[in-house]
């Protein structure tokens, strides 16, 4: 094959609770994960400048999010194509092209969910054959993100987020996302939740799931999953970003059955109703200070698949 294009969701965490701070440099972490119908394209294609001095790794990025996205060998999915090609031991040559939807630095785990996509795009593309077990090896030690990304659906993790254990869940959820303007980043809210914490003089709880959350996931129960949904990093990402705030009260006050910060932020998301209930909640907050756009989507959705 001379090509492979692989899509892949973003995520939105359901419960994101935060232990103490590890000698590792990470958190203890209770991530409950539910992947969305938003997705970013990438495609593996064989190179077509066969120079041998030429970049065995090529990449471009499309779409109006591009110029936010590291075209080097900080993306995450020319991370994800070496990863893969020394596991094998051999040397390998691709052009990557990520075809941009979900945010930059948004909580949703757009980069992480890149990072899979190439994993599976550049196995297929390689004819490597390798399992999915050992693709969520490579996913978990580039990211605490993306072994969830391969997998989809709704699981929790746990240790720094990467050991998965998926998740029953009844029916379809539906969503908005309030896109704000510029990013968030995580180390720097992970931090400023440590430093709340020790300027509150409260100790870091040892993380577990909530029972009422995994109750309304089972029995597909909308309403008693918009009151469970929690985030421990939103007071943080509410101190730095304090405009998070009017967002997050507009959607509860136009109907929202549940309202959080996604992840480090500084995408808000709302859990509506039912899917009509979403495109209305979208059209009465897409003009909230501090709302560059919004967006619709549904879950749970399956992880990185070869598309066609």
């Amino acid at each position: 094959m001379s090509a492979i294009t692989v899509r892949v969701p973003a995520k939105v965490n359901l419960q994101l609770a935060v232990g103490p701070l590890r000698e590792d440099g990470y958190h203890d972490l209770v991530n409950v994960f539910h992947a969305v119908s938003l997705f970013d394209e990438v495609t593996a294609a064989e190179p077509f400048d066969v120079n041998p001095s030429a970049a065995p790794l090529g990449i471009r990025v499309e779409g109006d999010l591009a110029g936010e996205v590291p075209v080097s060998d900080d993306n995450l999915a020319v991370r994800a194509a070496r990863a893969l090609a020394d596991r094998t031991g051999r040397s390998y040559r691709a052009d990557l092209l990520i075809r941009k939807s979900i945010p930059v630095a948004g909580g949703m785990a757009g980069g992480s969910a890149d990072a899979a996509a190439a994993l599976v795009a550049c196995n297929e593309l390689w004819g490597l054959g390798l399992p999915r077990e050992d693709l969520m090896e490579i996913a978990a030690d580039i990211g605490s993100d993306v072994p969830f990304a391969l997998l989809g659906g709704t699981a929790v993790g746990t240790g720094r987020g990467e050991r998965l254990a998926p998740l029953e869940t009844a029916g379809v959820f539906h969503w908005v996302f309030a896109l704000a303007d510029g990013g968030l980043s995580t180390p720097r809210v992970y931090g400023e939740c440590d430093r709340l914490r020790e300027e509150a003089g409260v100790a870091a709880p040892t993380p577990a799931v909530s029972e009422a959350l995994l109750a309304a996931l089972r029995e597909g129960d909308v309403r008693a999953l918009g009151q469970a949904l929690s985030n421990d990093l939103q007071p943080a990402a509410l101190a730095l970003r304090p405009s998070l705030a009017n967002t997050l009260a507009a959607g509860r006050e136009h109907g929202a059955l549940g309202a959080l910060v996604s992840g480090s932020g500084p995408t808000c998301a709302f859990l509506a109703e039912s899917a009509e209930r979403a495109h209305e909640l979208a059209a009465l907050i897409k003009d909230v200070d501090g709302c560059r756009s919004v967006v619709t989507a549904s879950g749970p959705v399956p992880g990185a698949t070869v598309a066609g």
